[in-house]
């Protein structure tokens, strides 16, 4: 079972999320094999590796919606999944989750309401949405029906979702595939925008290698294990490589042929 950590206040210098032994077994499978690593506050940590590897179960993990983990694993200062996590958190996952009926200003005040119900609340959910809108650089196309946009604004809307109630932390699963270049690039620079001016802690997953030196730290994973976890320049100076996609396959070799030992000598 997951070892839940006793609930407690989280100092501002704590990581943003910590792994100790962390399992998935998925059937007959194991998902994720043993992940010890930490996210740090305030930065982006980019989650890469090759599809099939483990990253959208370890995000699930993460926010609190997989099953059958075990390990230890707090967020923000508290066990994966505790309720108090559900406003902290933003996640967005690889298919966007919105309406195609509703406009863009619809879907995010439908989303507005669910997270601060109450007559109360409606001012600020109008200011929230206003914002969130207007962060993803939306704002001429608010009153759009999000069955008429493209690709890449179908994304922004359910990015702008997650923004809505100013999470601490964003869980963003390959927010970026599919897109072209110029919306690659106008997602990455929001992604630091909202690191910079809100403290914000991103986690965003990626098999793209190139995505990998936008990012401040590093978990690369393969079958279901962390292969490293650290900076893009410390992972190049480790492995004597120009690239972060190089790195990756010089520790992918690493760990093959120590796998192939490992057989040999048994």
């Amino acid at each position: 079972m997951m070892n839940y950590s006793s609930v407690r206040s989280d100092p501002p210098d704590e990581a943003a999320i910590r792994a100790e032994t962390l399992n998935v077994v998925r059937g007959t499978r194991q998902v994720l094999r043993d992940l010890d690593f930490t996210v740090p506050r305030g930065q982006i940590t980019g989650l890469l590796g090759p599809s099939g590897c483990g990253k959208t179960t370890l995000m699930r993990a993460v926010v609190g919606t997989q099953a059958k983990v075990t390990g230890t694993l707090d967020v923000l200062g508290r066990p994966a999944g505790h309720p108090t996590l559900r406003t902290r958190i933003g996640y967005v996952t690889q298919a966007p989750s919105i309406y195609d009926d509703l406009t863009i200003r619809q879907n995010l005040a439908y989303f507005a309401a669910i997270l601060d119900p109450g007559r109360a609340a409606a001012d600020r959910r109008h200011e929230n949405v206003t914002r969130a809108i207007a962060d993803v650089d939306l704002t001429s196309h608010a009153d759009a029906l999000a069955g008429d946009l493209s690709g890449g604004q179908r994304s922004r809307v359910s990015l702008a979702v997650a923004l809505l109630g100013t999470p601490e932390l964003l869980v963003l699963d390959e927010p970026t595939v599919g897109l072209d270049p110029v919306l690659r690039r106008d997602l990455w620079n929001l992604f630091h925008d909202i690191a910079a001016s809100r403290s914000a802690t991103l986690l965003i997953s990626s098999h793209v290698m190139d995505e990998a030196e936008r990012c401040h730290r590093l978990l690369l994973m393969r079958e279901g294990r962390i292969l490293a976890d650290d900076t893009p320049d410390a992972l190049r100076t480790r492995t004597q490589s120009e690239t972060v996609e190089a790195a990756f396959l010089h520790l992918v070799d690493e760990a093959t042929a120590a796998a192939r030992a490992k057989e040999t000598t048994r």
